[in-house]
């Protein structure tokens, strides 16, 4: 790869990581919880949410609904990577198991595009505890989402 496509990757990159975390960043819930983005790449997201006790439910462990959350955030951002330039995301369904007891110092969830579509866009949801260097699954799961265009692009109804 050349030095002018290198740039225009990087500069690519850098634009998709902006738009995500622009996103993220006016995501209320993924603030209350005190999750943050880790890493951004196209067709990739992983979300950090740090232990609290806040967060876990009454065996100590992370509550599923903070487990479920992240694994959604991070896959519609991993959709939104994908998507065009001024769209945004919604996810149409989603569906985790959880495998383990989520614990650790933190989780980590990721969400990879399986195969992004005209209408369609599905990924795949994992969530690790880590814990003293190991990761553990303790969660995984699939998503349907959906490219929302920009309003000055949908159709209206006559």
């Amino acid at each position: 790869m050349g030095r002018r496509q290198q740039g225009r990757t990087a500069a690519l990159a850098a634009t998709i990581e902006d738009r995500v975390t622009d996103s993220f960043n006016r995501q209320g819930l993924m603030l209350h919880l005190g999750a943050d983005i880790d890493e951004v790449s196209p067709g990739f997201v992983r979300i950090r949410l740090p232990f609290a006790e806040t967060l876990t439910q009454q065996h100590g462990y992370f509550h599923a609904g903070a487990t479920s959350a992240i694994a959604d955030s991070a896959g519609g951002y991993a959709g939104l990577t994908v998507f065009p330039e001024g769209s945004s995301v919604l996810t149409v369904e989603f569906k985790v198991n959880l495998v383990a007891p989520a614990r650790g110092d933190w989780l980590e969830a990721e969400g990879k595009v399986v195969r992004s579509g005209r209408t369609l866009t599905i990924c795949q949801l994992e969530v690790y505890g880590v814990a003293a260097g190991l990761r553990t699954l303790v969660a995984l799961g699939q998503q349907t989402l959906i490219a929302i265009a920009p309003r000055d692009q949908r159709e209206t109804p006559e």
